[in-house]
């Protein structure tokens, strides 16, 4: 059985902290070497099929790297969203992820997550990429993120949508074209625009 040097692993980790094991096989591991690497402690195994190196610090968006290579199809979204882009203090215990309406549930891992779906039309409106930790993450902008926590206001909180809004404004991280533009094409122009107004009066 081939020995797996640390050097050798970071070479294959390739800067990326966390990988499946289907990745790990994709780069030249078999499955009873992964099996060795994790008994041996060369691999830490932090989740199911999911693999990292052991003392790599991990960044404050840790969780989001391991649920987007646990489910690669999927984006992150609402209170997630929010957190990565700065925009609240609250580190919601779950990840938020949204998936297309005919995508397979993920199964329940570690980090936990929370699934919302959103339809095709909507799924890619302001979606973007990020690497973070060696590993490609999507994450929906700021507007996006503002208008999903408004139409799903009843579930996360009126006072949670308000307060990423005036923020967002305040900091710059919109402008009032582009949050109109996304609230139309999410059929949310209605409930926002008495709040939208008040940002400029």
């Amino acid at each position: 059985m081939i020995h797996h040097p640390p050097t050798a692993l970071k070479k294959l980790y390739a800067g990326a902290t966390v990988l499946r094991s289907k990745e790990l096989e994709q780069r030249g591991m078999n499955r009873a070497q992964i099996r060795q690497a994790a008994n041996e402690g060369e691999l830490e195994r932090v989740a199911y099929g999911l693999y990292a190196l052991p003392g790599v610090a991990p960044s404050e968006h840790h969780s989001l790297v391991q649920v987007s290579r646990r489910v690669p199809h999927a984006a992150i979204c609402l209170l997630s969203a929010l957190r990565f882009h700065d925009l609240t203090t609250q580190n919601p215990h779950e990840v938020w992820i949204a998936i297309g309406p005919k995508d397979r549930k993920p199964a329940p891992g570690s980090p936990p997550v929370r699934v919302v779906r959103f339809g095709p039309q909507q799924f890619d409106l302001g979606l973007a990429e990020h690497r973070v930790e060696g590993t490609l993450i999507r994450v929906y902008s700021v507007a996006r993120t503002v208008v999903d926590l408004f139409r799903y206001r009843n579930k996360i909180g009126l006072e949670v949508a308000l307060e990423a809004l005036r923020e967002g404004w305040r900091s710059r991280r919109f402008n009032l074209a582009e949050i109109n533009r996304i609230a139309g094409l999410c059929r949310m122009t209605r409930v926002m625009k008495p709040y939208l107004e008040s940002l400029v009066s």
